[in-house]
């Protein structure tokens, strides 16, 4: 799981989107160059099957959704933020 979602470049990204408080699709496309709907929905759903992300769906025309970190989300983007640390200890 870790290989894979840190392994896809989009991933991160996506979270840096969440927590600055971007969760709906289209925004998100709009806001990342090089970043296409396909792409991201291939993402989104990995995360969603590995319980990373939840989705809301809201019952409007058009319809709505909205992607949030779930709490075992928060952890496992708790982990990723040391692997971080440590990479950037490691360069020179």
């Amino acid at each position: 799981m870790v290989e894979t979602i840190y392994g896809c470049k989009w991933s991160l990204t996506i979270y840096s989107l969440l927590r600055d408080g971007i969760n709906r699709p289209g925004k998100m496309v709009r806001r990342v160059e090089g970043l296409t709907t396909k792409v991201l929905n291939q993402c989104l759903r990995k995360n969603l099957e590995f319980g990373i992300l939840g989705k809301t769906t809201f019952h409007e025309l058009p319809p709505r959704v909205e992607y949030f970190v779930t709490p075992f989300g928060e952890k496992f983007l708790k982990i990723l933020d040391e692997i971080e640390e440590l990479n950037r200890l490691l360069e020179p």
